[in-house]
């Protein structure tokens, strides 16, 4: 891959734990590092793969927790432990980015980054490649924020939305409007207006700048988080850096980079894409883009047998036989003798329920 451009950049966020995913996603083995689709490769795995197309290796940074360095260096042998940034603590995505941003700072003052989640689904993979490479294009020559905006196919609550201006910015580069806001989870009442509105789009949760439009940005908006990391210049790739970090996360704010510089900065863009997004936050999303049976259950286990069921998701070990009859809108998943059924439209209440199997059962079940 020597013939990827040099000053280009990928970090992936791959620290979260992904509750809403129990049983199948655990403290131990979160959802990133689960082949959840089961096609062979982890939604990590596919990740990577989907950037490599787009940067070299070796510019590709993973920042997870440090109880999951050994997991990605499992799955993603041919990186070095330097790309691999562990937080020893979860302190949401603004800190996350700083400490990926001094990283490649110290390496290449040039780069164009792309800020990415490791556990997304992109059904069309040509498209989301030159969608980026595109942004990425836009990045290198303007001082811009740039962040990818969804088409709402229905009123979600479950998403964060972006309201942009109408009109072009670039005459090139039709689907890159201005940002107007950024509205956090509406309710029904409210994402059902966005709809109608037309000019709100579901907010992706990637991001393509340059290091010094974000580096200029962190100074202007988040000085407090940006003077923290660094201090650590000159540490970053060295034996140094690890004890620099264990100090720097306990005292360093808890805040997302959407709420610290995203909503506050002026010079932010949303480019409209349609590349077959799901942030997989939930077994109905999963839901949504598997295959499913003339009865639109969507089954994942080679011994399952279903009467009279419908519009179900069923998730099982594939050797175990399970007989399911009379179900009509369920989550069934069974995984480490762990067994959840849940109605699909409570499926929010999922991370209730990991809440009080933890206070009742202690941590063996997450």
């Amino acid at each position: 891959m020597s013939n990827l451009n040099n000053n280009r950049y990928c970090v992936i966020m791959a620290g979260g734990i992904g509750a809403r995913f129990w049983p199948m996603s655990k403290t131990a083995t979160p959802k990133q590092f689960i082949d959840i689709l089961g096609i062979g490769r982890t939604l990590l795995q596919m990740t990577f793969d989907r950037f490599n197309k787009i940067c070299p290796e070796q510019n590709i940074y993973i920042v997870t927790n440090e109880i999951y360095r050994n997991l990605v260096l499992e799955q993603l042998p041919m990186i070095s432990t330097s790309q691999v940034l562990c937080e020893p603590m979860r302190r949401n995505t603004a800190p996350c980015i700083a400490y990926a941003n001094h990283v490649i700072k110290q390496k290449n003052r040039k780069a164009v980054i792309v800020v990415a989640p490791s556990d997304h689904v992109i059904l069309k993979e040509a498209i989301f490649t030159q969608e980026i490479e595109q942004a990425m294009n836009v990045a290198e020559t303007h001082e811009w924020l740039i962040t990818l905006g969804i088409k709402p196919s229905r009123p979600d609550t479950g998403y964060g939305y972006i309201q942009y201006l109408n009109g072009n910015v670039l005459n090139n580069v039709k689907q890159l409007k201005k940002v107007k806001q950024f509205t956090e989870k509406p309710d029904l009442e409210r994402a059902e207006k966005f709809l109608q509105s037309g000019d709100f789009l579901w907010n992706a949760g990637i991001f393509i700048w340059s290091l010094e439009s974000i580096d200029k940005d962190f100074k202007k908006h988040l000085p407090e988080v940006n003077d923290l990391f660094e201090k650590g210049t000159g540490k970053y790739g060295s034996p140094d850096e690890k004890t620099f970090i264990d100090k720097t996360y306990p005292v360093c704010p808890n805040i997302s980079i959407d709420y610290g510089i995203m909503e506050k900065a002026d010079n932010v863009y949303v480019m409209a894409v349609d590349f077959g997004w799901s942030d997989l936050g939930t077994w109905g999303s999963l839901f949504e883009i598997r295959s499913k049976d003339s009865y639109n259950n969507a089954i994942v286990g080679d011994n399952v047998m279903t009467y009279e069921t419908k519009n179900c998701i069923v998730n099982v070990p594939k050797e175990k036989l399970v007989v399911v009859q009379g179900l009509d809108g369920y989550i069934v998943v069974e995984d480490s003798g762990t067994l959840l059924i849940c109605k699909k439209t409570d499926e929010q209440q999922i991370r209730q329920f990991v809440d009080d199997v933890k206070a009742q059962k202690g941590d063996r079940y997450i």
